[in-house]
């Protein structure tokens, strides 16, 4: 029964550290992309949202999503989806995208701010953080209050 109380935490740990390791892979690719210094018109093939949640008393979440389309600088045409991004780009507009050149393209159409990507990353990774210590004080304290009585034999 106790391995319970190990495994849990242990899951939850393993999760939000590989959400971590997502989140700053993500904002490296950004950030690269960014540095680059490779831009090129992109054309917005569509539009769309996306909703999770609604049922019950839930609330729902709507993502806005787009879909561009450019030419690299080799002449290869890339395609990517992107969350976020304005509201007011619909399908047929152009706007500039920032790209890494390279076996694998990682372009991005949100302008530069690299101070409000860097809080906002840096702001989940201490929420991920409080998680794993979190978890790593339960099972000290498990093991303090549960199982050091047991090995004491009182």
């Amino acid at each position: 029964m106790d391995v319970f109380f190990y495994l849990i935490p242990g899951l939850i740990m393993a999760l939000a550290l590989f959400m971590a390791y997502r989140v700053v892979r993500r904002w490296l690719q950004v950030r690269g992309a960014w540095n680059s210094g490779l831009t090129a018109e992109a054309r917005c093939l569509r539009a769309f949202t996306t909703t999770h949640g609604g049922s019950g008393d839930t609330s729902v979440r709507t993502a806005l999503h787009h879909v561009y389309e450019f030419t690299a600088r080799d002449g290869r045409v890339v395609r990517f989806d992107e969350e976020g991004g304005r509201a007011t780009t619909v399908e047929g507009d152009y706007v500039t995208v920032y790209y890494t050149d390279g076996r694998d393209v990682v372009a991005t159409a949100h302008e530069p701010s690299r101070v409000k990507q860097a809080a906002a990353t840096l702001g989940i990774l201490a929420f991920l953080g409080v998680v794993v210590v979190f978890c790593v004080g339960f099972m000290v304290q498990y093991t303090v209050v549960f199982l050091d009585s047991d090995v004491s034999g009182f």
